[in-house]
């Protein structure tokens, strides 16, 4: 369980790309909060700590993870978001989050507005269904307060904060960024559906 207050703008150091998965290695200062087996969000998706020295920890990133998140597109010198699971008793600052990425979105348009800068992603419409204005999404693992939303896209507004301590502030229009909607949702439209008929 994760709440989308990134922790540490961790690099990229290695990519061991193969047929069967890949292994991504970060360097970050969080290591030494991090134990072999501890579940560590990386850009949103939940990964599991298979391997940490030197100030790096190394995940196992299986097709399905590869598949349905833009992991496979990350590079060596790449900034990641970094969050560690939340503990019991803390506060929840951001939203539920579980670290399950639902779907890619692309970055299509990129504005300032006063010291926000408001960010534009086009996403798939399976997804923008549980998107709701001044509603929740998780971006690359942020969690985020969704300022616009139509049948195509979202806008995020995103603060000198968030800019800095984030992989979003250096963020390029065509950039793919993972998306998770509020779980709460989905369970909703299932209970629903189920109950209505």
């Amino acid at each position: 369980m994760f709440t989308g207050l990134v922790e540490d703008l961790g690099e990229v150091v290695a990519v061991d790309a193969g047929a069967e998965g890949s292994v991504l290695t970060v360097a970050s200062r969080l290591t030494d909060e991090v134990g072999l087996g501890d579940s560590v969000a990386v850009n949103g998706v939940c990964l599991t700590a298979t391997r940490i020295e030197d100030g790096r920890m190394s995940f196992d990133v299986m097709l399905e993870s590869l598949r349905r998140s833009s992991l496979g597109g990350v590079e060596v010198g790449s900034g990641v978001n970094l969050e560690l699971a939340m503990k019991a008793g803390a506060r929840l600052g951001g939203h539920i989050m579980q670290g399950h990425v639902d779907g890619i979105g692309s970055v299509s348009g990129i504005a300032e507005d006063g010291f926000s800068r408001v960010v534009t992603i086009d996403a798939p419409a399976d997804l923008l269904k549980y998107v709701v204005e001044k509603g929740s999404i998780a971006v690359d693992g942020i969690s985020l307060t969704v300022s616009r939303v139509d049948d195509t896209s979202f806008d995020v507004s995103l603060i000198p904060e968030t800019l800095e301590r984030t992989n979003l502030g250096g963020t390029a229009v065509g950039r793919t960024v993972n998306l998770e909607v509020d779980v709460v949702a989905k369970y909703v439209e299932k209970l629903v559906g189920v109950h209505a008929r």
